[in-house]
């Protein structure tokens, strides 16, 4: 009898053990990691200002999909991020409009990790709503009666302008050059251009508040973006987070809604 008592008494520390055990350590239990609770707080994105649209909704996207999270945006020119970034400027992502800038802040070795190219754009004429003067080819943006915008060489947006003048032969007298492309859909929606140069997906989201006309040169100059977790993040987990989610499937779906092509 005593020897089956002490029988049942180690049974059931043995017992209590696994219990104990499969509590701490299940596997069937996702931990922190696994289940994404490591994804928290607050992270920085410095994003070429031909995102803005679509990185805010998928900044929103990210949010509810990870309670916990908070993701704060920095639009502008990529040149321009580019420079803040090598000067100190803090923050936890990089997409940029080009891979030339993308490049410069690997070289400064800034990014964690390979950049992953997301999403390419090309270009588009935007005139006033109408097209009152016009305006039907490239070439058409050689009038100098035409008030035509276009962005700055060292932004994307304007080193793809140049690409398409080399490969056409034909150089557009700009009235001004701009920090970025949403500065140049600016000038023609508020009416100070009457052309300007932009991407096919701030054309499409200006909506009727310009006439986009195509162009066939401009397949000459397909920029592509990439996005990388940089590495003086001071929250790397939640940084590749956001970039792998960019990349994902809803970040694809998105994207190309709103015109971006496949990189």
């Amino acid at each position: 009898m005593k020897t089956m008592r002490s029988a049942s008494a180690v049974l059931v520390a043995a017992t209590l053990m696994l219990v104990g055990c499969s509590s701490q350590s299940d596997p069937g239990t996702p931990d922190a990691a696994s289940d994404g609770n490591a994804v928290g707080g607050e992270i920085t994105v410095f994003a070429a200002a031909s995102l803005r649209a679509t990185f805010t909704d998928l900044g929103a996207r990210f949010e509810a999909e990870h309670p916990g999270t908070s993701v704060e945006f920095s639009f502008a020119g990529s040149s321009d991020l580019a420079a803040q970034l090598i000067s100190g400027a803090p923050a936890d992502v990089f997409a940029s409009a080009d891979t030339k800038n993308m490049t410069e802040t690997v070289d400064e070795g800034l990014v964690a990790g390979e950049p992953v190219d997301f999403a390419s754009n090309t270009l588009t004429v935007v005139t006033a709503p109408g097209n009152p003067f016009g305006i039907a080819s490239f070439a058409d943006l050689t009038n100098p009666d035409v008030l035509t915008v276009i962005c700055a060489p060292q932004v994307p947006c304007g080193a793809a302008t140049a690409t398409v003048e080399s490969a056409t032969g034909r150089t557009i007298p700009a009235v001004s050059e701009e920090s970025s492309v949403t500065d140049v859909l600016g000038k023609v929606t508020s009416g100070q251009a009457d052309a300007g140069l932009v991407y096919v997906t701030d054309a499409s989201g200006a909506g009727a508040a310009v006439t986009t006309v195509p162009f066939e040169e401009s397949s000459e100059a397909v920029n592509t973006y990439p996005i990388a977790t940089l590495s003086g993040s001071g929250n790397p987990d939640t940084a590749r987070a956001f970039t792998e989610f960019v990349a994902g499937p809803v970040g694809r779906d998105v994207l190309g809604r709103a015109g971006f092509a496949a990189p």
